[in-house]
């Protein structure tokens, strides 16, 4: 079968990538086209457009980049038209994809969603369009399923694919001497992916490193951004010295970690499956956060909290994100380690079992040769 699948960032390529093995193994014939990063690309897929040209963060920043937006979606409807593929699978990045999900069932291919939008989180009206353009949904997060169920639209829950991920990492016995690094412990820095939130938001982080003087802060390169944009932002940064950069080494980082400054999204997830205790940080421009907070609809913005329906792990929200805040919230995440680590573990067993990727891709498969 011919498969179209829409990644447009990290995370999503990573989790596509994943998928696309599973659909792989169990049909031999899968010919998929995608849009998304080197992951999906390794893992068989040909990429038609890479997600480091899609990225756009904020209100403001979209309308910034509105033509290049509307351009792409153009394309896309284009690309998938001259493929005819058996199924269009959207990953993720619904301001995108739903807008695309809308044309392709209006053009009679069939639509199949894999890691729901938040739109429990802000816009929860978008439920309607999904019940209109997607035709089977596929849920990772455990209270999403009684979300739409209330909508009375059924939908399948498969587990968090990040338990897989972080499962089957082998790290590096010598990611320390490899990398430079001394023996003080390390606090982890995740500031994102994209160019936009990295450069609001590194410096902020990096204002906690003088006052940890016996720890080594070492910052989460992205897979999409050069070494060169890290570089340029740590030498416009005050108090930087003896600050380490690791490329393509998140988990390895991970790994080594004894706590972590993450910005909110995915990685928030991923730190607490590793067992850091974090400060979950974010700034937007004043305008996309105004806006923001007149729609969003829950109690946190980190996963871990929202999963866990409490404050596991702090907050650092907009104008919060402060040095002196900062320094106060990491303190306090390294002081509270143990009752961290124990709120993590269970988190993880309401995140489901194992297999996600494996479970979506064997519905996705029965779906379509079923006709459903």
């Amino acid at each position: 079968m011919k498969y179209y699948i829409i990644a447009g960032e990290a995370s999503g390529d990573l989790h596509a990538s994943n998928l696309i093995k599973c659909l792989k193994n169990k049909d031999n014939q899968a010919e998929i086209w995608a849009w998304g990063g080197d992951m999906m690309e390794q893992a068989g897929a040909r990429i038609r457009k890479h997600y480091r040209d899609l990225a756009f963060m904020g209100f403001l920043e979209v309308a910034k980049n509105i033509r290049t937006i509307l351009n792409n979606i153009a394309f896309c409807k284009k690309d998938i038209t001259a493929f005819q593929p058996d199924v269009v699978i959207f990953i993720d990045y619904p301001g995108f994809n739903l807008r695309i999900a809308k044309w392709a069932k209006t053009h009679n291919f069939k639509t199949f969603y894999y890691i729901s939008p938040q739109i429990w989180a802000w816009h929860t009206s978008r439920v309607h369009g999904i019940k209109a353009s997607v035709d089977r949904m596929f849920c990772i997060i455990p209270f999403e399923k009684d979300f739409y169920q209330k909508y009375d639209y059924t939908v399948d829950y498969v587990g968090h694919p990040l338990l897989d991920v972080v499962d089957s990492f082998i790290p590096d016995p010598n990611f320390r001497a490899n990398n430079n690094l001394d023996e003080r412990p390390i606090v982890a820095v995740l500031a994102g992916s994209r160019k936009q939130e990295i450069d609001k938001m590194l410096r902020l982080m990096l204002s906690a490193v003088p006052h940890f003087p016996d720890y080594q802060f070492v910052i989460a390169g992205a897979p999409s951004q050069p070494s060169a944009f890290y570089q340029n932002i740590l030498k416009k940064t005050e108090n930087t010295e003896g600050v380490k950069f690791v490329k393509n080494q998140t988990y390895d980082l991970l790994s080594n970690a004894t706590a972590a400054l993450v910005k909110s999204g995915t990685s928030t997830l991923e730190t607490a499956l590793f067992n850091v205790p974090q400060v979950v940080c974010y700034k937007g421009s004043d305008f996309s956060y105004a806006i923001a907070k007149r729609v969003v609809k829950v109690k946190y913005i980190s996963l871990v909290n929202l999963i866990a329906d409490k404050e596991i792990v702090q907050e650092l929200i907009q104008n919060d994100l402060t040095e002196q805040n900062l320094k106060t919230a990491l303190q306090k995440a390294l002081d509270n380690e143990i009752i961290i680590k124990k709120e993590y573990k269970i988190l993880r067993g309401q995140l489901g079992s194992n297999g996600a990727a494996e479970k979506t891709a064997a519905l996705m498969i029965q779906y379509l040769k079923n006709g459903k």
